[in-house]
C-alpha cells in the first residue's frame, strides 16, 4: 500500500517562500491521504507559521541563544542527521533547489545509513543571469548532485532534458510531476470569484506576488512601470523580503508613490488576484512558479519574463500570456504599456491551471517514493 511509507521533509523555517509553501502543502495532503509524513523544521518561525502550519506536527532542534538564521543551511546541516536517525525514514524529500546542498551532506554524513533522496528541482537551471565563471562551478556542483541524489523531480515537461543534461544523469531517474500549487476547492473559488476588471474607469490594476528578493527582479519591473504605465494605473506587489527597503526607495525615486504599493506578506495572496486586471512576473529566473498558475486559475491576463524553460509550455506558447526577454525594461515596458489590449482565455487558463492541483501531485509523488523505496529494498 501507497500509504505504508515513511517521507521525511526537512525546511529551513516557516518564512515566505514559495518551496516551502508547496512543500508545506504537500505534507498536509500526504497526511490527509494516511502516509506518515514527518516534517523537520530547523526553525519555528516565520509568517507562514499562523498559516499552513497551524495544527502541523513537526520536529524542530532546541535554539541556541543566538539566532539561527543567518546560517539556517549549516544549522540544518548539523541537527538534521540526528532527527533522521530517530524517525528513521523510508525516503527523504528535497523540496527545491536551495535544499540541494543539505541533501548532498546527508548522504556524505550518513553514508549507507541515508534513506534515498528525491529532489524537486524549483528553479531554472541555465541560470544565464549568472557571469560564466560563476555559472561554471554552478555547473559543476549540478553535476555532484547528479552524483549523489538518487531521484529528482521536474514540474514540467521541458524540465526532463534540462535536469538530465545539467546533472548528467539518464532520464529514468527523472519525473515530471505538475507543480502542485492548487487545490481543487482553490481553483473553484478563484473561478467563482472572478470580479469585473478592465473597466478603463480607474486604470488598469496591475498585480504581482513574490519574495522581494534579487531573484523576483521587482526593480526592473517599477523601471517599467514607472516608464510605460498610465497615470491612472496602479501596482500592488504582494511580499515580503530583504529588498524592501531598496525597492521602497526606488519607488520614490520613481515618482511612484501611491501608484506602486508594496503590501508585504498576506496570508493567501492567490485570493487577492481576483481584484485585478493584469499579473505582472520579472524574474531573472525561475522553475515553474505558482504565482503564475494562481494567475490562471483568477483568469487574470499575465506579462511575464521567459526565465525558465517551461515558461513557454505553461503559457501554451504565448496564447495565456505575453513573455518577454528576462532583463529586458522596454520589452517589459510595451507588454505594460499596451496592457488594455489584454484578454485572458477564461476557459483555456483554468484548463491549464487544473493540471497544477495538490490531490492529483500528492498521489503521484506517491507513486515515485514508492519506487525509490522499492528500487533500495531490492538493491
Amino acid at each position: 500500500m501507497l500509504s505504508r511509507i515513511r517521507i521525511l521533509t526537512f525546511l529551513h523555517s516557516f518564512e515566505p517562500g514559495g518551496v516551502e509553501r508547496v512543500a508545506l502543502r504537500l505534507v498536509r495532503q500526504w497526511r490527509l491521504e494516511g502516509v506518515d509524513a514527518p516534517l523537520f523544521m530547523g526553525r519555528s518561525s516565520g509568517a507562514m507559521l499562523a498559516e499552513l502550519g497551524d495544527g502541523l506536527d513537526y520536529g524542530s532542534p532546541t535554539q541556541p541563544a543566538f539566532g539561527t538564521g543567518w546560517f539556517e543551511t549549516l544549522w540544518m546541516i548539523a541537527t538534521l542527521p540526528a532527527f533522521i536517525r530517530r524517525s528513521a525514514p523510508d525516503i527523504l524529500f528535497c523540496a527545491g533547489n536551495s535544499y540541494a546542498i543539505v541533501a548532498v551532506a546527508m548522504k556524505l554524513i550518513l553514508g549507507r545509513r541515508c534513506p534515498p533522496i528525491l529532489a524537486k528541482i524549483s528553479n531554472d537551471l541555465d541560470r544565464r543571469d549568472m557571469i560564466p565563471p560563476v555559472r561554471l562551478l554552478y555547473r559543476g556542483w549540478l553535476w555532484v548532485q547528479g552524483r549523489f541524489i538518487d531521484h529528482f523531480v521536474g514540474m514540467e515537461q521541458p524540465m526532463a532534458q534540462e535536469i538530465g543534461a545539467a546533472m548528467g544523469i539518464a532520464l529514468h531517474r527523472i519525473a515530471i510531476i505538475p507543480d502542485p500549487a492548487l487545490s481543487c476547492g482553490q481553483i473553484e473559488r478563484l473561478r467563482n470569484a472572478r470580479s469585473n476588471r478592465m473597466n478603463g474607469e480607474a486604470g488598469i490594476r496591475f498585480v504581482s506576488v513574490g519574495r522581494l528578493a534579487p531573484q523576483k527582479n521587482f526593480a526592473l519591473m517599477l523601471r517599467a512601470f514607472a516608464a510605460a504605465a498610465g497615470p491612472a494605473d496602479t501596482l500592488f506587489i504582494y511580499g515580503e523580503g530583504p529588498e524592501r527597503s531598496k525597492l521602497a526607495r526606488l519607488i520614490d525615486g520613481l515618482g511612484l508613490a501611491g501608484r506602486a504599493v508594496l503590501v508585504g506578506h498576506v496570508a493567501d495572496p492567490a485570493s487577492r488576484l481576483v481584484h485585478f486586471d493584469v499579473f505582472l512576473l520579472s524574474s531573472n529566473y525561475e522553475g515553474v512558479p505558482a504565482v503564475l498558475l494562481e494567475a490562471l486559475a483568477a483568469s487574470l491576463p499575465i506579462i511575464t519574463t521567459r526565465s525558465s524553460r517551461s515558461i513557454p509550455a505553461m503559457m501554451m506558447d504565448g496564447q495565456l500570456a505575453k513573455i518577454v526577454p528576462v532583463g529586458d525594461c522596454p520589452a517589459l515596458g510595451h507588454a505594460i504599456g499596451s496592457a488594455a489590449d489584454m484578454r485572458q482565455d477564461a476557459a483555456a487558463s483554468l484548463a491549464q491551471a487544473s493540471r497544477f492541483t495538490i490531490e492529483d501531485a500528492a498521489r503521484d509523488y506517491l507513486l515515485v517514493l514508492t519506487t525509490l523505496r522499492e528500487g533500495r529494498a531490492g538493491r
